[in-house]
């Protein structure tokens, strides 16, 4: 497995210089600066390729090549976006970058509700708690389907949250749920909010797949030309959020993505932590049924609560059994390198991780710290060395 570490380049105050001193090899990095649904230039990717590298490290992964929200949508001519997803795949393929990871989430990334919500030892985590989603869903943003999303009691709670909460708490809570958005994206006020929720308007589960049907059909094919890999990260949380379908959510919808396109270059970013998060979701076993079309791994833990909640775990602490899914990894890759493959090791970033000791001090990007990433990757490594010797 190839230790590598998410970096955000000119929006991240970790430098590769302390990236170095974590052990990783590889970086796991994008343009994030270049709005969705433009070309990345040639020059641009040569430029982060050759900082990356005179740093001392390998650009494995892009992470990510986002999707323009048309295309989510199946809106217009989209024959332009498409063209220029396939350049930038190919500007991406010719300075020997191969594997792209994307998700096909609409309008927004991961979500939280909470940036720096506490931990026992005097750390701090993300969090989603589902009473104040609950209240920022019906009692904020108006949405009233909402209230069938929430058990009874969650929307109680959210009531009483929402009557006591201060403008400060409800500022927080937007600004928390508009932080899954990485790079110099615009984030939304509630009414802008509303307006690109409305964008969505009738989109379900169906018409969604239809239009990520019609993404694979696009771009697949350049993959498999160019000698690329494509792996689709799961939904986080793996649950329909703000009235918007989520696709990418468990093992049957990783199952309807791979088979929607049949081909080594469709394949999956396993995230632990966003399998993680559905109780129903066997995270190891999912990983074992697909293991041959997995091409990046996201390796974090989370700690889930009865009423939907749930919060990053150290990485060896959550609920899934993080020993098991690192045995299936190393498994396919000795699948892999006994075939013949030459490329049967396969990136992992440890992903998300507590804040604590100097990174408190320090102006990061919520969930990715350099103490707390760091203790979770040597606790990944360890359990990796073992499982191998």
């Amino acid at each position: 497995m190839i230790e590598s570490w998410r970096w955000y380049g000119e929006f991240d105050s970790i430098t590769l210089g302390e990236v170095a001193q974590t052990g990783a090899r590889g970086i796991v990095t994008a343009l994030h600066d270049i709005p969705y649904g433009e070309v990345w230039p040639a020059d641009a990717i040569s430029a982060r390729k050759g900082h990356i590298q005179n740093a001392g490290f390998e650009w494995n992964v892009v992470e990510s090549l986002p999707i323009h929200e048309r295309i989510k949508r199946g809106e217009g001519d989209l024959a332009p976006l498409f063209a220029n997803y396939r350049q930038s795949m190919a500007n991406l393929a010719a300075e020997g970058i191969n594997t792209i990871c994307y998700n096909f989430m609409p309008l927004l990334d991961w979500t939280r509700t909470d940036l720096v919500s506490p931990v026992s030892n005097g750390a701090t985590c993300l969090r989603f708690d589902a009473v104040k989603m609950a209240a920022f869903e019906i009692n904020i943003l108006g949405r009233r389907a909402a209230e069938d999303d929430y058990r009874e009691d969650v929307r109680h709670r959210a009531a009483a949250w929402f009557q006591h909460a201060t403008e400060s708490d409800r500022d927080k809570l937007l600004a928390a749920i508009m932080a899954g958005l990485p790079g110099a994206f615009e984030r939304y006020d509630v009414l802008g909010l509303r307006n690109a929720l409305n964008s969505y308007a009738g989109m379900d589960r169906t018409a969604l797949r239809t239009s990520y049907h019609r993404f694979l059909q696009e771009v697949v094919p350049t993959a498999e030309e160019l000698g690329m890999r494509l792996c689709v990260h799961q939904d986080d949380p793996p649950r329909d959020i703000l009235g918007l379908p989520r696709i990418v959510s468990n093992g049957d919808d990783l199952d309807w993505v791979l088979n929607a396109y049949d081909s080594p270059a469709n394949g999956v970013t396993l995230c632990a932590g966003s399998l993680g998060a559905n109780p129903a979701n066997d995270v190891p076993a999912i990983a074992a049924k697909i293991a041959n079309r997995i091409h990046f791994v996201h390796l974090r833990n989370v700690r889930k609560d009865p009423n939907g909640s749930f919060e990053e775990a150290a990485h060896l602490d959550g609920d899934t059994d993080m020993v098991a899914l690192i045995r299936v990894i190393l498994q396919e890759e000795a699948r892999r390198r006994d075939a013949g493959r030459s490329d049967h090791d396969i990136p992992f970033r440890p992903d998300h991780g507590h804040h604590m000791l100097s990174d408190l001090t320090r102006d990061l990007i919520p969930g990715y710290p350099l103490i707390g990433r760091l203790k979770g990757l040597a606790e990944l490594r360890g359990v990796i060395r073992a499982l191998s010797s």
